[in-house]
């Protein structure tokens, strides 16, 4: 196994950000997010967040048509896709997948936020890989159950593709105990790096990354981190980093950290406990002009 490396400022001070020469916000990418649903329109408003906080130039989100108005208003800087949906409130993959020439040139896809419904999720990330040009897919939450099953358009994307499991997801995906996660998140995590060629952000008290050519792990954070939410910022972040024209890996380096640092600076200013996921957004513009 290879030597893990350690995520801090002084790491990522090699590894800059692109900073494009001029203002233009094509210049800086488009990331469009798949999620949401009747029951938990949120996911995909904080992942847009995220995404637009960490510099994406445009933003499209396509979600439920019940909650696209809502979704329209409360986050303006964005061109919101309604499509129809399943009778329990979830995104239908036909629609869908009539709907793909919209969104056709996105530099960067998050799919999976606030998704239910799982095998429409299983056919839409299936349908994704196959049709997203060159776009990096970051897949999240409702897009992850069944990826496994996907092994040659994730293999045909290799260092493409980043997935963000916590824990008990990266069980259900290895069919092994959490504990068994728990007690080695780098080893399990390589698996899935190994097998599949995805890049995987194994989300933890320290989130270990692993790439085809490399791991590294992030110690901070803390446990106010682990709240409602805040995987969907961190998929955001991650995905629009990457719109930017971020190397995926750097993507996910970065967005870890951005994330992780975001939440100890709200952990000394609101508590360790009890701050929202919907406050780590506006940190980051912040944390990356220090730390570049």
């Amino acid at each position: 196994m290879m030597d893990v490396q350690i995520i801090d400022a002084q790491f990522l001070k090699a590894l800059p950000l692109p900073q494009p020469a001029e203002g233009s916000k094509e210049e800086r990418g488009r990331v469009c997010i798949i999620g949401g649903s009747r029951e938990v329109p949120g996911a995909v408003l904080l992942a847009a967040l995220g995404a637009m906080r960490a510099g994406a130039g445009k933003l499209q989100i396509v979600t439920v048509e019940s909650r696209a108005g809502a979704l329209a208003v409360a986050m303006p800087e964005a061109l919101v896709i309604g499509l129809p949906e399943t009778p329990t409130g979830g995104l239908q993959t036909e629609p869908l997948t009539c709907a793909a020439s919209r969104w056709a040139n996105t530099h960067a896809l998050l799919v999976g936020p606030g998704m239910v419904e799982e095998q429409d999720c299983h056919e839409i990330l299936k349908f994704l890989l196959d049709n997203s040009g060159e776009a990096v897919i970051v897949v999240d939450a409702g897009a992850l159950p069944r990826i496994t099953e996907l092994g040659v358009g994730l293999r045909q994307r290799t260092g493409g593709v980043i997935i963000t499991p916590h824990a008990g997801e990266m069980a259900n995906l290895l069919g092994v105990d959490k504990e068994v996660v728990e007690a080695d998140p780098t080893s399990a995590a390589s698996r899935l790096t190994e097998e599949f060629g995805v890049i995987v952000i194994m989300k933890g008290s320290q989130t270990v990354i692993t790439a085809p050519d490399g791991m590294w792990r992030y110690e901070g954070g803390g446990v106010g981190l682990a709240t409602s939410g805040s995987g969907d910022v961190l998929g955001g972040i991650v995905a629009g980093l990457a719109a930017r024209g971020t190397k995926p890996v750097a993507a996910a380096m970065w967005g870890v950290f951005l994330h992780g640092e975001a939440g100890l600076q709200l952990a000394n200013t609101v508590g360790s406990l009890g701050f929202l996921a919907r406050e780590i957004p506006d940190l980051i513009p912040k944390l990356m002009s220090e730390t570049t």
